[in-house]
């Protein structure tokens, strides 16, 4: 959709987002449509803890077992989701919270057996998006999915998807003006830690080849590289910054643009 921005609100700069969400509503007052999706998984992990569940990651994916599914459904579509939603709406928004389940949103296949109830997104149906937006709410969405097919015999017909991956799928099914990842770092940083303004998509690629991106910053990586063929710009900025969503969208906001 024209002018449509996505942002992918990070699991750690969620303590510190009380600015990022009144720009959220100060850009709805201005008609920009806007589409949230939000992570979670230190609120995740803190409620594995409380519920001794042991926490496995694998390459940053969490191995999600049966048990652990239903926390993370129960805490990133419920609890981090309908916060977000109230705080939006306190601040006098119009938000709607949902997952990449409601509307069959997000379809995605088993990533790895051993990953257990992971899941690769592999359709977008962004219907229930574009209805929302039309209807002047601004999308607040957990990063879940259907199972896309169904495997019979299997009763586990959810799966936990990686934030920045249904980020990046979601802005691209949209046509999205500009994908913007709020983190807690200034953006990409080169060997010698310096921030890196714009990288083409192959000089991207080859960060990811080369090792120089790592961690939490390759799924965000390889979501602009999905994203680009439809959407106009992708950056990757810092959200601990004061209103660093307004700054970004009026311009003046440092990070690393991939285009």
């Amino acid at each position: 959709m024209a002018g449509t921005i996505v942002i992918k609100l990070g699991g750690s700069t969620l303590g510190s987002h009380d600015t990022t969400l009144a720009d959220l509503v100060a850009l709805q007052k201005k008609g920009v449509p806007t589409v949230v999706v939000h992570g979670g998984a230190n609120v995740v992990t803190d409620w594995l803890r409380r519920m001794n569940i042991p926490t496995k990651f694998v390459k940053g994916l969490r191995v999600t077992d049966a048990e652990t599914l239903k926390v993370v459904v129960a805490i990133l579509a419920g609890l981090v989701n309908k916060e977000l939603v109230a705080a939006i709406q306190a601040l006098g928004g119009r938000a709607v919270g949902l997952s990449g389940i409601d509307g069959a949103l997000l379809g995605a296949k088993v990533k790895e057996p051993e990953m257990g109830y992971v899941g690769d997104v592999a359709e977008v149906n962004p219907t229930v998006l574009k209805a929302l937006l039309d209807a002047g709410f601004i999308p607040v969405v957990a990063p879940l999915s259907c199972q896309s097919p169904p495997e019979q015999g299997d009763q586990g017909f959810i799966l936990n998807v990686n934030g920045d991956t249904a980020a990046g799928q979601i802005a691209a099914a949209l046509g999205a003006e500009r994908l913007v990842f709020l983190t807690d770092v200034a953006g990409i940083l080169d060997g010698s830690k310096k921030l890196v303004a714009k990288l083409s998509r192959q000089e991207a690629k080859s960060m990811l080849d080369s090792g120089v991106a790592s961690g939490g910053m390759i799924p965000k990586i390889e979501a602009c590289l999905v994203a680009l063929p439809t959407v106009r710009m992708t950056r990757i900025i810092d959200g601990r910054v004061s209103h660093a969503l307004i700054k970004e969208v009026e311009g003046g906001m440092e990070g690393t643009t991939i285009a």
